[in-house]
């Protein structure tokens, strides 16, 4: 092989991912890396809210089909962005070591937040965030997810649907069209924008979409030799995470555009504990359900999770949404 060819959207986080990937590819003796960009249906349906045109998924697509015509010989993603279950043919090869996976609440540069900090580094959201904006703020994100959990806590606020790169979705911050953004701690903090996190949610208040901040690496199921390369770079802290909320997500039927939230964490080097949620659009009911296993029993531990949430209710809540 004279180079592996990295099949990638062109966003600014898209790039950072790619990049990354070539760069420990290549520190672990790979072929040369050249990246591929992919413009996706996602990319070019900007202005519409996901859940409109037919959710994450429309991310990924053009590269996984790019990848089955042998046109790139790995595709590397926002593995939140990927469907439950892959295309035929195709499967995660590898991980990159996951980042914060919270969501971050972002304020206006000129709002200086005073608030308590837990040991984990978040904020309480109440009372601090309900003092700063009120009762009925302006809240900028796309995610169905973080909206049924968030109404909950804020159940007059206004949210609003905002796309884009990050510069742009803070400049609309800055001009006053939102009063607070809601993103995904983990590309803010790749692209060096950390410091703009006002406070994280902890996953008490809103449980992170399954697989943030996990950047995966997919591969044509039979290509062993990329195969091989990848697994040199492959973090598998990272990857048990990812196998048990993808497999809470396949366990509920459930697609990328769905109120389901599930984090997987290592408390101890052997032991992973999973926490799924799964919240009606109004934000009126909210079912949680959490388990722990043997990191190398991630796969069960993500399905007994998905078990114990449809046994609680779940499904009848996901069959309201997808019939919305």
């Amino acid at each position: 092989m004279h180079e592996l060819r990295i099949g990638t959207r062109g966003s600014q986080l898209a790039l950072w991912q790619a990049n990354t990937v070539a760069a420990r590819l290549a520190a672990a003796g790979a072929p040369p890396c050249r990246v591929v960009v992919i413009k996706t249906t996602g990319d070019q349906l900007q202005e519409r809210p996901l859940s409109e045109v037919g959710g994450k998924r429309l991310f990924v697509k053009e590269i996984e089909d790019a990848l089955l015509r042998n046109d790139v010989d790995l595709a590397v993603h926002s593995s939140k962005d990927m469907p439950a279950v892959l295309p035929d043919g195709l499967s995660i090869a590898g991980t990159l070591p996951r980042e914060d996976p919270h969501d971050a609440v972002i304020l206006p540069a000129s709002v200086r937040l005073k608030a308590d900090t837990t040991h984990a580094g978040s904020v309480r959201l109440q009372p601090d965030l309900v003092a700063v904006l009120g009762t009925t703020p302006r809240i900028g994100t796309g995610s169905v997810r973080r909206v049924a959990q968030l109404l909950n806590v804020f159940p007059e606020a206004h949210f609003e649907n905002v796309r884009g790169n990050v510069d742009t979705r803070l400049r609309k911050l800055e001009e006053g069209q939102f009063d607070a953004l809601v993103l995904a701690s983990a590309g803010l903090r790749r692209l060096g924008f950390g410091a703009r996190i006002s406070f994280t949610l902890p996953a008490s208040v809103c449980v992170p979409a399954p697989g943030q901040g996990i950047v995966a690496i997919e591969t044509r199921a039979d290509d062993t030799r990329t195969r091989e390369f990848i697994a040199a770079i492959d973090d598998p802290d990272a990857a048990a995470a990812l196998c048990a909320e993808r497999t809470l997500v396949e366990a509920l039927g459930g697609g990328c555009q769905t109120p389901i939230g599930g984090l997987a964490t290592l408390v101890d080097d052997a032991t992973l504990e999973l926490v799924g949620a799964v919240a009606s659009l109004d934000g009126g009911r909210i079912i949680r359900a959490a388990a722990s296993a043997n990191r190398a029993n991630a796969y069960d531990l993500g399905l007994r999770v998905g078990q114990e949430l449809m046994a609680k209710g779940a499904g009848d809540i996901l069959s309201e949404v997808r019939a919305q």
